[in-house]
């Protein structure tokens, strides 16, 4: 290894080292914070305590390590540049991919073991957790009840509207599970109540005063079960003996919850995914033919449809020779047979629309389940790929923003950080959800950061800017009419006269103008309601060429703006789809979907035509079209992409002008 690789590596591996442990604090702090309900109040050991912690560690580092690697590349990178390192290397002939060479090598190493962390360790660290997390949440303490909602303590479920510092409750309400430990079969209430009992005890008292008692009856006829009778006792005083030997008897180690996607790797993903479409195709044959057995069509044939007499008398053939029918299928039946048919048919509808109804909430169910699993295979392959995307962004941004230290870096590193976590949120739960293709949707963060990485490579590269703002901020000066600090005013020639303006467009030069005067000058004669034919009668001569150009301009400025009235209606229409079909209003949303849909094709139909009058125009003045990339984002992003391109066409059709005077 040579000095200088030695010498970034072991900078990088420094600052590596100090960010991911701050940050691990940190969310190690929000973790505690986020589960501290669970935790609060269940006398756990320290040990306990510790293995929390060190159980939810590992599933820490898919959001730690990437923020790790930017942060650390920005950093590094950044103070490089700040203290006129890289300079120096490119003195020498060292260019920044040579400077970054070294540290790939470690970063794609520490890619590969951070697969393989998320393989083994991460579903290691799930398991324990979410067993632990099961236990803890068994240990249930009596005194550590929350006001306002309904607390499970055994067989009771026991809500109160406020609790005082000595344990008297206000406003009871107990639901008492009945045999079968599901149903509601009794229910208290009453005025006020008050917990006795000490800490150390099994046993936990509530004593309740001025209430009432319902008891369910569950007749053993069904006619009198419909009017759900109960029975309904008053009281001054009931006591509850609630028993919590059961509660605080448990193992905190027992770990027999082991059937979640994201407690396996991929070899255990792999074959939860083939079971589970083994299973879905099996329970879709089984359905399939449940419904072809309901439906009776194979009783069609038996001759309780169908008296085969009357068949033969009504179609005047025999039974047993193959024939075609023109008219209804019904007409080859008897009255007796055909309304057999339509009943059979008519209830064997309704009852397979019922089913159906019933099985697609459950088959709706089990595509998420099996959705989640591809997610979760893609993602463990996503993250070492993450890990160095990001630090070819980071390292190429920290050398372009020429900024090292905590302050802009931690900012630039945390909104990138925030851009990719988000994306790869949003994705992951419409794929979950919806209908984004799952494996795209474990990628689609890392794929958005990868042309950012490349663009921030190159331009870093070739020591250019983060950007080059004067390409931006031309188009936009032009657009909104910004005028430089030396630029000619010629509102002066407002006040000339005809002939005085053709003057100046003949004679500019002598009258001391430069050559944009005698385009302003062209302009006002225009606006003065002279045609170019006009201004040649003036004396002026303006090649035939410009005429053709200028009605190709007129022809796209035009479609265009049509295009962008109808992109406008189109894209709000789209937005009140949503929002209409969220608020469950289905036929406004059917209007605003079908009448988006309209304007979009009539925008695609006038973009084309838009398009193609553009290539016309720079045809015909011999010079090369816009960026294809631009006119190809402009379909979507056709509000952003019209008004530079409209700039543009003006600018260059005030060449042509120019060029086409004599």
């Amino acid at each position: 290894m040579k000095i200088l690789d030695r010498y970034i590596l072991t900078t990088y591996l420094k600052t590596f080292i100090s960010v991911f442990l701050i940050l691990i604090l940190i969310f190690i702090l929000q973790t505690i914070w986020l589960y501290i309900k669970e935790l609060a109040g269940k006398d756990l050991d320290l040990i306990v305590i510790v293995k929390f912690i060190f159980y939810f560690l590992p599933k820490l580092i898919p959001l730690v390590l990437p923020l790790t690697i930017l942060l650390s590349s920005i950093m590094v990178f950044g103070n490089f540049a700040e203290n006129y390192e890289f300079a120096a290397m490119k003195s020498t002939g060292i260019s920044l991919q040579r400077a970054m060479s070294g540290l790939s090598i470690f970063i794609v190493i520490l890619g590969f073991t951070t697969f393989l962390f998320a393989n083994n360790v991460i579903p290691w660290a799930e398991f324990n957790s979410y067993n632990l997390r099961k236990n803890i949440a068994k240990l249930k303490p009596a005194m550590l009840l929350a006001e306002g909602q309904f607390n499970p303590v055994g067989n009771y479920n026991i809500k109160f509207a406020e609790k005082t510092d000595d344990n008297h409750l206000e406003d009871v309400v107990i639901h008492i599970k009945g045999n079968n430990g599901r149903k509601n079969s009794t229910f208290i209430k009453s005025k006020k109540g008050v917990f006795i009992g000490k800490e150390t005890s099994k046993v936990l008292k509530l004593i309740l005063t001025d209430g009432n008692y319902y008891n369910d009856i569950t007749p053993k006829k069904a006619a009198a079960r419909k009017r759900h009778p109960f029975a309904k006792s008053t009281f001054e005083k009931y006591i509850i003996n609630i028993d919590l030997s059961e509660l605080n008897d448990v193992d905190i180690d027992d770990k027999s919850y082991s059937d979640k996607y994201n407690m396996l790797n991929l070899s255990g993903l792999d074959k939860a995914m083939d079971s589970l479409s083994n299973k879905r195709q099996a329970e879709l044959d089984a359905f399939s033919k449940t419904l072809y057995q309901r439906s009776s069509i194979q009783n069609l044939g038996n001759t309780s449809f169908a008296d085969k007499a009357s068949v033969k008398k009504e179609t005047n053939m025999p039974m047993e020779t193959d024939s075609l029918s023109e008219g209804s299928f019904l007409d080859v039946f008897d009255t007796k047979a055909k309304n057999q048919i339509v009943t059979t048919a008519y209830n064997s509808v309704n009852s397979t629309k019922q089913i159906i109804s019933s099985k697609e909430t459950f088959v709706k169910n089990e595509n998420v389940i099996y959705k989640k699993h591809i997610v979760s295979y893609h993602e463990k392959l996503a993250l070492g790929f993450a890990c160095i995307i990001l630090f070819f962004v980071g390292a190429p941004l920290g050398a372009l923003i020429r900024k090292g230290g905590i302050g802009l870096p931690m900012v630039v590193a945390i909104l990138l950080f925030l851009t990719y976590h988000f994306i790869g949120i949003f994705a992951t739960n419409s794929a979950k959800n919806g209908n984004f293709n799952p494996i795209l949707a474990s990628w689609f963060s890392t794929l958005v950061m990868l042309p950012l990485g490349a663009y921030l490579t190159r331009r870093a590269t070739a020591d250019r800017g983060l950007f080059e703002i004067g390409n931006v901020l031309e188009p936009i000066k032009k657009m909104f009419k910004f005028k430089e600090k030396d630029s000619v005013d010629y509102t002066f020639l407002n006040s000339y006269k005809t002939h005085e303006l053709v003057g100046v467009i003949n004679n500019y030069e002598s009258l001391g103008h430069d050559e944009n005067t005698r385009y302003e000058a062209i302009n006002i004669l225009k606006s003065k309601g002279l045609s170019i034919e006009d201004i040649r009668e003036k004396g002026v001569f303006i090649h035939k060429d410009f005429d053709l150009a200028q009605n190709v301009t007129k022809q796209y400025t035009d479609h265009a703006r049509y295009a962008v009235v109808l992109y406008t209606i189109g894209v709000i229409l789209l937005v009140l789809f949503f929002v209409f079909r969220n608020n469950k209003l289905p036929s406004l949303a059917s209007a605003s979907i079908q009448l988006s849909i309209m304007s979009l094709v009539l925008y695609m139909i006038y973009y084309i035509k838009a398009k193609i009058d553009l290539f016309r125009f720079y045809r015909q003045i011999n010079k090369k079209t816009p960026h294809l990339l631009l006119l190809f984002f402009g379909i979507p992003l056709y509000m952003f992409t019209f008004p530079f391109i409209k700039v543009k066409v003006k600018e260059d059709l005030k060449l042509n002008c120019l060029n086409s005077l004599k």
